[in-house]
């Protein structure tokens, strides 16, 4: 299975998130399926996304569709994103 790990951050958490739920559907026609939202300290967004594969995955991140929604919803810092599989769930 694939992964993104993407963290950014954003002017207005509360206007970033009614624009990253409008935009559920073209991700999910996109390949995601679905995934977890973290906040950080100061606005900082962290989201894990399961992914049908990395090459969706990739062609999705470097949509122009993306950086205008990235751009509306106010967020202000170059994503770190991370494209990985998983290799093995780990015991304690």
């Amino acid at each position: 299975m694939a992964y993104i790990f993407v963290r950014h951050t954003v002017e207005d958490f509360d206007k970033w998130k009614v624009e990253f739920d409008k935009h559920a559907s073209t991700r999910g026609a996109s390949g995601s399926k679905g995934g977890m939202l973290f906040r950080g300290a100061n606005n900082e967004v962290v989201i894990i996304f399961q992914w049908s594969s990395l090459e969706a995955a990739q062609a999705f991140a470097q949509s122009d569709n993306l950086r205008e929604v990235m751009q509306k919803a106010g967020v202000n810092s170059a994503p770190t994103v991370y494209f990985v599989e998983k290799v093995e769930d780990v015991a304690i």
